[in-house]
């Protein structure tokens, strides 16, 4: 199975008083890969899934070890740890070199706005997600 890695720069502000990339700016760069990684479903018509609609139902992080900042870009890989007809749940790591700084997951769900429902993911949807498809 497949697996998309995404360089994600960070930015001086990702930083607390700590001097450690915050716990709420991890939900960013996490959304950043997310975004990337779902936008090679349609890439010359946009991003399918999240043009007709999609919501975070769920987010779970593990924070391993201290990120901080600098000019390299941080290595955040991600694959599809469940797949159902109306859920997919993207997994991270996020990698300083080699050392895993933190491990997480996100579930997202398909929605329609214009209906204001959620609704199941397309054959098209399955398809993409399944290329990247992990199971333990």
């Amino acid at each position: 199975m497949a697996r998309h890695l995404y360089r994600c720069p960070l930015r001086w502000a990702d930083m607390d008083v700590y001097g450690i990339v915050n716990n709420v700016m991890y939900l960013r760069l996490l959304e950043e890969a997310r975004v990337d990684f779902v936008f090679r479903m349609a890439p010359t018509e946009g991003d399918a899934f999240f043009r007709d609609g999609s919501v975070v139902v769920r987010h779970e992080i593990d924070y391993l070890g201290r990120l901080t900042h600098r000019h390299e870009p941080v290595d955040i890989e991600m694959w599809v740890s469940d797949l159902q007809t109306a859920t997919v749940t993207v997994s991270y790591e996020v990698r300083d070199g080699d050392r895993p700084c933190a491990r997480a997951s996100t579930v997202m769900a398909p929605f329609d706005y214009r209906k204001n429902r959620p609704r199941r993911l397309t054959d098209a949807e399955i398809a993409f997600f399944e290329k990247y498809l992990e199971t333990n």
